[in-house]
């Protein structure tokens, strides 16, 4: 076997030598190679064959099995596709067509960039397209049809102001529950939005929109379910039942248009700068940009500001100029140096968490001016504290006898100046006269004097003997309670229980808070603001309080001389006016001071108006030149003006009149101060004085409607009777109701005025007034005057609805009709749609989306828009309701708008009540409850109300 193997082997390799010898060392590859070009050759042959069987099998089925095909269908296929089909649309759409034109390019605007972008990627059909705008074109046409037959009064003057109202009502409710959570500590947004849905779902009971405002999927959801209900109602069966077109058209209405819409108006930038651009033509004054710096507790805001100042401020140092711009660049530079401090003492103070209320800093520091009680009683503002504070004292009683006898010594006097009239006229009625106003005095007597009363009027009991027998024996008279009404004041005014004791209460702080009598603490000293003190002054840059001026004017060494040395012409926006340079000299004995005041002509006639009010003698005494239209031309004129003031400052300023009128010397200093000129009261605020006086102006306005007839002075007399008889028990049944009132025994229920909607508490008898509806909701949610006193606030607003009635009647609402009329035209409308229009496309292109602005120009947005709304709110305002009021309410407005989630609540809200009107006889309400049921907290408070009932249940 091993010879065997060896010969193999031996063999086979001889075999391999001799064949590498004869063919070479490539003879492998060459022989891989023949033999893979075998193999290839064999399948291409093979293909080539198979092919060409295939075909001609092919060719004889096609022949033995179909028919053949005709000529025309080719030829038709051909013609079809060389011919351009034309499309004939409608384009009618709400009968006008100045709507309908911009409607159209709204529409084709819309297919051009939803739909055709991708469509034509897919097929050039054009018929799905005509499809989807006839859809919409039906869509559109029954709106309009729809919209034609609805009255938009109603919507537009009443359910717009009561969502608004009520909205507002929430936010408030809101902001007292997260400040009452915890005091110290500030809640973020996310506890004010938090707290403002649970507020909501108490207040509807049925429904909250936490979902919809706060979670972007659900707010999609809602639309499109809200589109889809649309639609079915607005387009035709056939249409609604083509699922691809209807949900095309949904998407393009709810992520299309309706979405970017509610996204722009909730944003809180965007309301900012619309709000700038509504008040655009108001000025923003330097007052009114410090106070909200000085009111501000957004350190953000303050941030930007500070940084804005810093900019400029290196700006201007940065200037080289010289001559007369250098004093206006160090103005300028001074300015911005005060802003600056004022930001960062505002932040520092902020984040140390230190006390920030000015009421509260100016009940701990310093001495607060003084505010006689003459003053108060015929202030309206002033009044109410005083008014609360003679309740926690007992004392009100002297106080409404003290305002009844006011009120009938006016209706007396007016009711026999009318009798004297009617006599001259030949006509007698003294007995019916003289028989009311006896019937009104015995009236007060009985309320306040007898031993009956209660609460009684403690005085001299030989006094109130003597009006009795005054009453039994002789004729009434204007000043038959005079002795008595003086003995009151006298005790109100020394008795250390009543107002003596209001200088050092609380409520005298709150007042001066309201009369804008005080000032923002100055911070002196370190850094840290250890050294912080209050100045309570009324002009905010007199360091002497009204006691301590009347010290000073009282003293016979201080000499006080005034006069105009300069005048020149201001251009402030376009307008032009004069303005006098006064130069004010005080002597004394130990000193002497000089400094410069600038005025205008107004300051001087605003400061005329004002003492010859607090003194009548200098009305006789003192004459101030007329008004006249300024020209800057005219040289001679301001030169002549210059002069009399001149002269009016020169007796004004005489020793006779300042010792004539001590007081007088408060108004002066006020005047000459090197300050902004603080003004009083305005011609508007001088008019409404006549009605913000409770019961001496009601009593006034009986006796004008008596006055108003002519022809029947017996019914006029008679509805005077009617007034005068029940004063005594309506004074009486107000002081119950306003001062002892009983704590509720049971807990608030669905008919408490504020958990419920504003609309809901609205009386009766002014459902047909549609201004004094407005003007009550607007007064009420915005400046809160339900927190005020009740009685005064009944009174004010009985006089403002007598007021409208009497003077203006049915003219403001014809006024307001015609205005929602004007709103709802076809030119208002076409002039929306275009807004609309050039919003989105403006020049025809879909708007870019707006890239996020900077947070410090957003912040400093907000301080402009807050100015601005500080700017344009007149003084009659303050005077009538309160400073601190009006910037408490001003303030409260603007926050409610700074947020998102709440905006879009609002933007729901309309949105719902518009399809509610434009949809009566569905049940849209319903349907809302419905689309909002999966509300969180809306599930929370139906397991309260289950956990609440569950006890009294468990009792049955």
């Amino acid at each position: 076997l091993f010879q065997a193997s060896l010969s193999i082997w031996g063999w086979g390799s001889l075999g391999i030598v001799l064949f590498l010898v004869t063919f070479g060392p490539f003879v492998i590859f060459y022989l891989a190679f023949y033999i893979l070009c075998f193999v290839g050759g064999g399948f291409v042959v093979i293909l080539l064959f198979g092919k060409t069987n295939s075909e001609k099998y092919l060719e004889q089925c096609e022949h033995s099995f179909l028919p053949p095909t005709s000529t025309g269908v080719p030829k038709c296929l051909e013609e079809m596709k060389r011919e351009a089909r034309t499309i004939k649309i409608d384009r009618r759409l709400t009968g006008a067509n100045i709507i309908d034109e911009p409607l159209q390019q709204v529409i084709q605007f819309s297919l051009r960039d939803y739909v055709q972008y991708w469509y034509y990627t897919l097929s050039d059909d054009e018929s799905f397209l005509l499809e989807i705008r006839q859809t919409l074109q039906n869509a559109l046409i029954q709106f309009a049809t729809r919209s034609k037959e609805i009255d938009w009064q109603p919507y537009f003057t009443t359910r717009i102001v009561d969502d608004f109202g009520t909205h507002l009502r929430v936010f408030r409710k809101a902001q007292q529950k997260v400040t009452e959570k915890d005091d110290q500590v500030k809640g973020t947004a996310e506890d004010l939005v938090d707290t403002f849905f649970e507020v909501e779902v108490e207040m509807e009971k049925k429904i909250c929109r936490d979902l919809v405002c706060t979670s972007p999927k659900d707010e999609e959801g809602f639309l499109r379910d809200l589109c889809e209900v649309l639609l079915y109602l607005l387009l035709p069966p056939g249409d609604f039942q083509n699922k691809i077109m209807r949900y095309f058209v949904r998407e393009i209405l709810a992520r299309g248009i309706l979405l970017p819409l509610i996204n722009q108006l909730s944003d809180p930038d965007y309301i900012n700068q619309y709000v700038i651009w509504m008040i655009r033509d108001s000025n923003c004054n330097y007052e009114a940009f410090m106070n909200i710096i000085k009111l501000s507790d957004n350190i953000g805001e303050l941030e930007a500001v500070r940084d804005k100042a810093s900019e400029e401020l290196q700006y201007l140092r940065s200037l080289d100029t010289a001559g007369d711009d250098i004093n206006t660049i160090k103005n300028q530079i001074n300015s911005l140096l005060f802003v600056k401090k004022v930001c960062d003492s505002r932040i520092q103070r902020l984040q140390s968490g230190k006390e920030i209320n000015t009421v509260k800093l100016a009940a701990n520091f310093g001495k607060l001016c003084t505010v006689p009680l003459d003053s108060i009683l015929v202030d309206n503002v002033a009044l109410q504290f005083f008014m609360d504070y003679m309740q926690q004292t007992g004392g009100q009683a002297h106080l409404f006898f003290w305002m009844t006898v006011e009120g009938y010594r006016v209706t007396a006097q007016q009711q026999l100046e009318v009798l004297l009239s009617r006599q001259k006229d030949g006509r007698h009625q003294s007995n019916q006269t003289k028989g009311l106003l006896r019937a009104a005095a015995v009236g007060i007597y009985e309320q306040y004097l007898s031993e009956k009363a209660s609460p009684r009027v403690t005085v001299d009991d030989y006094l109130v003997a003597k009006l009795a027998d005054t009453l039994n024996h002789e004729d009434p008279t204007p000043e038959i309670f005079d002795d008595i009404q003086r003995k009151v004041y006298e005790l109100m005014l020394r008795d250390e229980r009543f107002y003596p004791s209001f200088r050092q209460n609380a409520l005298y702080v709150r007042m001066l808070a309201e009369l804008d009598m005080l000032k923002d603490p100055s911070f002196r000293g370190s850094d840290d603001g250890d050294g912080e003190s209050f100045n309570g002054s009324p002009t905010g840059s007199i360091n002497l309080s009204l006691d301590d001026l009347s010290n000073v004017s009282s003293d016979d060494s201080v000499q006080l001389h005034a006069y105009i040395s300069d005048t020149g012409v201001c251009n402030d926006h376009g307008k032009t006016y004069a303005l006098y340079a006064i130069t004010v000299h005080r002597r004394n004995l130990n000193s002497e001071e000089m400094w410069k005041t600038y005025r205008r002509y107004s300051d001087f006639h605003d400061f005329h108006m004002r003492i010859t009010e607090q003194f009548e003698n200098l009305s006789s005494i003192l004459k101030l030149p007329g008004k006249k239209t300024f020209n800057n031309m005219d040289r001679d004129f301001l030169e002549k003006r210059k002069k009399d003031l001149n002269a009016y400052l020169q007796l004004l300023l005489t020793p006779e009149m300042m010792k004539a009128s001590p007081a007088l010397a408060h108004y002066v200093y006020d005047f000459l101060e090197n300050k902004a000129y603080s003004k009083g009261k305005g011609d508007f605020a001088r008019k409404m004085d006549t009605f913000v006086n409770p019961l001496r102006n009601s009593m006034r306005n009986v006796s004008n409607a008596v006055k108003s007839l002519p022809d029947s002075l017996a019914e006029g007399m008679t509805k005077m009777s009617d007034n005068m008889g029940r004063m005594s028990e309506r004074l009486g049944q107000d002081i119950k109701q306003s001062f002892f009132k009983v704590p509720p025994l049971l807990p608030k229920t669905d008919s408490d005025p504020e958990h419920c909607r504003v609309s809901a508490q609205l009386d009766d008898n002014v459902d047909d007034n549609i201004p004094l509806r407005v003007m009550l909701l607007l007064m009420d949610e915005v400046f809160d005057l339900k927190e005020r006193n009740q009685w005064l606030r009944r009174n004010i607003k009985n006089l403002l609805q007598q007021l409208i009635r009497a003077t203006y009647g049915d003219t403001i609402n014809r006024k307001i009709v015609d205005y929602v009329d004007w709103m709802t035209s076809p030119e208002q409308v076409a002039d929306s749609v275009k807004r609309f229009r050039d919003a989105l496309w403006p020049n025809g292109i879909l708007a870019e989306t707006v890239p996020c602005r900077d947070k410090a120009i957003r912040m400093r947005t907000r301080i402009a828009g807050k100015t601005k709304l500080f700017a344009i709110m007149p003084d009659e305002l303050k005077h009538i309701i309160g400073a601190e009021t009006t910037r408490k309410g001003i303030l409260r407005v603007f926050e409610m708008f700074q947020h998102n989630q709440l905006n879009r609540r609002m933007v729901y809200v309309f949105l719902e009540g518009f399809l509610e009107t434009l949809f009566p006889q569905y049940k849209f309400r319903d349907l809302f409850n419905k689309l909002h049921s999966r509300s969180k907290q809306m599930q929370k408070y139906k397991q309260k109300l289950q956990t609440t009932q569950a006890p009294s249940l468990q009792k049955r």
